[in-house]
């Protein structure tokens, strides 16, 4: 089990160091390190002022850009009234529908075979996960002060607000569902009727959506955009996510509904609200 928990976090530190190599190009043409033009950032030169990548922030102007994200997030269905974004919007709920329909007959196949995915829930033990996903934007943060890289601090910190971002929208739509988690229903019991129905706490004991999806796929979405010239960083950012949600089922931590959506949640708060230009 250490052995495959080693090997999990080895994976986030080769990650980080890679990413934090300074880009060739960039070097050639500014000499790398920290900009001598406050206004510039280290950001892949091959990006215009509007990519996702190329948004500028600080920790002077968190506070703001966070009421921002907030507001634009609370706001959505004006932009719906407005006949916006109706496409992504129908395709999430469309499959967030189907896999609750899904959810009874599923669940009991990864309760039938937990023996059999031990190693993977060991692996990605909730713990991990969580250490995990914090040690990507707290290694970025690190060496990038070490390295006097703007660029680099700057996703650390816009990594950390698209996982505040995430959270608050999961709580709140964890306190309206209270769904109860597959943990918590009995052997042989039935997983139909498990919204509204959930334990004690409106959030730690509710299973809808799954904030460790939200949090994984918010991360890696800001790494995998601002770090998108390095080609093999989105597939290893999202290939994470991937695995880190997944295990929430076969753990029985989650249903596949609360994975996915947490897991769309994550993604599009981070793509549509903190990586907008400002």
């Amino acid at each position: 089990m250490n052995r495959f928990r080693n090997y999990s976090l080895s994976i986030v530190f080769f990650c980080t160091a890679v990413v934090c190599a300074p880009n060739r190009a960039w070097s050639q043409s500014t000499g790398g390190g920290l900009p001598d033009n406050p206004a510039q950032s280290t950001r892949p030169p091959t990006d215009s002022s509007t990519s996702p990548a190329a948004r500028e922030v600080t920790w002077k102007s968190l506070p703001k850009d966070f009421l921002r994200d907030q507001k634009n997030i609370w706001t959505f269905p004006v932009q719906l009234a407005k006949g916006h974004h109706w496409l992504p919007t129908l395709t999430i709920t469309g499959v967030t529908a189907g896999l609750i329909v899904a959810d009874p007959h599923a669940m009991p196949y990864f309760r039938d075979h937990a023996v059999n995915l031990d190693r993977l829930n060991d692996t990605f033990d909730t713990s991990i996960t969580t250490a995990e996903v914090i040690a990507i934007p707290t290694s970025l943060l690190l060496t990038g002060y070490m390295r006097q890289d703007r660029y680099q601090v700057g996703t650390a910190i816009l990594a950390g607000e698209a996982y505040a971002d995430a959270a608050i929208v999961d709580l709140a739509v964890k306190a309206v569902t209270r769904r109860k988690r597959p943990t918590d229903v009995p052997p042989g019991g039935s997983f139909d009727n498990t919204f509204f129905n959930g334990g004690k706490s409106p959030f730690k004991g509710s299973s809808f959506p799954s904030g460790h999806a939200a949090g994984a796929f918010s991360v890696a979405t800001v790494i995998a955009s601002r770090y998108h010239n390095h080609r093999w960083v989105p597939w290893v950012m999202y290939g994470m996510a991937t695995a880190i949600s997944f295990s929430r089922v076969t753990s029985s931590a989650h249903f596949p509904s609360d994975v996915f959506l947490g897991a769309a949640l994550g993604y599009t708060v981070t793509r549509y609200a903190v990586l907008t230009p400002r």
